[in-house]
């Protein structure tokens, strides 16, 4: 198995992260990227000046992407997943690899899996179990598929943390969005109950109690990153909690906390769009987040923030 050219379909967070650090790799000959945003008159020419200025190759689209790389990463937000590997699958080649980096449900895995094997090519998939930022390429992924043992060395070549789990396709996804319900869920959970007690001023009754029952966290710190990722990223983190909520029922479960987690998160990210933090600093107060939540409800006839 010989990769030197290598493609991204997604030039977001992750994709800028994967195609940079990828590009800096000994053995890799081409990193190229294709976006939506490249071909979109306001987003083009930003977009493709940052990925040239990285030594990206920004291809004009999926099918040059496809003819320009020996494999291919999906890197997109959770909705966007069986999609991708919808217009993929007819421009790649027999032996050609798909990896697949989403947080999908295993059944959309599987889904996306016999598309691009229908064209002969191999889908590999992988579980991302952490935020990406803080590591970069290096994150820990588990990796699923008839593939994912022979490419996991060679990812582990180019600086990757890539451990196959399984040959069978839907395994790491399970792994990864198991996880997800409890990650997910607590940012859910600290951002409602911090939001609630600091509109009933009672925050420096019950965070004391928090860390009486946890002492090894910081919770005001905690809170803090909880609120500042989610104000961030919420609309990815609502994306990945669908289909957390579609793992539970694909398992045969009724998926009632996946799918608040993913109501919660959505409804942070709409108040986020609306601009009830803009202008806060990166390093705000989870308070600070809390007071724009309750500014916005109080400025709201029917309570709610704007969405």
């Amino acid at each position: 198995m010989t990769i030197q050219r290598i493609g991204l379909v997604g030039y977001g967070e992750v994709g800028k992260i994967f195609s940079a650090g990828l590009a800096a790799q000994a053995g890799i000959a081409q990193v190229s990227a294709w976006d939506l945003k490249f071909a979109q008159p306001a987003t083009a020419a930003a977009e493709t000046a940052h990925a040239q200025a990285a030594g990206i190759a920004a291809q004009p689209s999926m099918a040059a992407l496809c003819a320009a790389s020996d494999l291919v990463i999906s890197a997109v937000t959770a909705s966007n997943t069986l999609a991708v590997a919808r217009e993929a699958a007819p421009h790649l080649r027999p032996g050609q690899l798909f990896l697949d980096l989403n947080s999908a449900s295993p059944g959309t895995k599987r889904d996306c899996a016999a598309l691009v094997e229908a064209a002969g090519a191999h889908y590999v998939e992988a579980g991302v179990m952490t935020s990406v930022p803080p590591y970069g390429i290096r994150v820990p992924m588990l990796l699923g598929g008839a593939q994912a043992a022979a490419l996991a060395p060679m990812l582990a070549g180019w600086g990757l943390d890539a451990r196959p789990v399984a040959a069978a396709i839907g395994v790491a996804s399970a792994i990864k969005l198991c996880r997800s319900v409890m990650i997910k869920g607590l940012e859910a959970i600290v951002i409602e109950s911090y939001a609630t007690a600091r509109a009933h001023g009672v925050e420096d009754h019950v965070l004391p109690t928090l860390a009486e029952t946890f002492p090894q966290i910081d919770w005001h710190r905690q809170g803090a990153y909880f609120f500042s990722r989610v104000v961030q990223h919420g609309q990815r983190r609502a994306e990945e909690m669908r289909e957390a909520a579609a793992n539970v029922r694909e398992a045969g479960f009724p998926p009632l906390m996946a799918a608040a987690i993913a109501d919660k998160q959505q409804w942070v990210a709409d108040a986020a769009a609306a601009g009830v933090f803009a202008g806060l600093p990166k390093d705000a107060r989870w308070q600070d987040y809390a007071d724009r939540l309750i500014a916005a409800r109080a400025a709201r006839p029917d309570g709610d923030v704007p969405r």
